[in-house]
């Protein structure tokens, strides 16, 4: 088994943008804003190097990427299930791309998943993950870390 690392949830009330701009939710210095998700056995996250570092815990595990979960389908037995390699070292680009029709997401320029969610159910898969509703950060299985946390309203 590998172990989890922690999981961060932001908590902040964010002003409603204009539809398109870009809105930060992370400083780059400190954790203002977020809460540790109190997962069993999580490890402890700090900030290092204007992002935020993930350390490991134990004893969750997961290897796949993918929308958990659909129709109470978690994504290891849905069609958004995808298999990644991560390179250690390297930083990667995720984006979700939410509307009332669909649910699409890319790790760099590459379509993961791209759902149609009319009609069906979509929620988190059953577990500790709740925890870190409604919004949150995770990295199963090694020490993760993420940075330049933004998002924009579409028109």
């Amino acid at each position: 088994m590998r172990p989890l690392v922690a999981v961060l949830v932001c908590v902040a009330a964010v002003a409603q943008p204009k539809a398109g701009e870009w809105q930060s939710m992370f400083d780059g210095k400190t954790l203002q804003g977020w809460r540790e998700t109190p997962f069993t056995g999580r490890g402890k996250p700090r900030v290092e190097s204007g992002t935020i570092v993930l350390l490991a815990g134990a004893p969750m595990t997961g290897d796949i990427v993918g929308l958990s979960s659909v129709d109470g389908w978690d994504a290891s037995d849905n069609e958004t299930r995808t298999y990644f390699d991560f390179e250690k070292g390297r930083w990667y680009a995720f984006r979700l791309r939410v509307t009332p029709e669909r649910i699409g997401g890319w790790i760099d320029d590459k379509e993961i998943f791209n759902v149609q969610v009319t009609g069906r159910t979509v929620g988190l898969r059953p577990g500790e993950i709740k925890l870190s509703a409604p919004f949150g950060f995770a990295s199963y299985g090694t020490k993760g870390a993420v940075r330049k946390i933004e998002y924009r309203l579409l028109g």
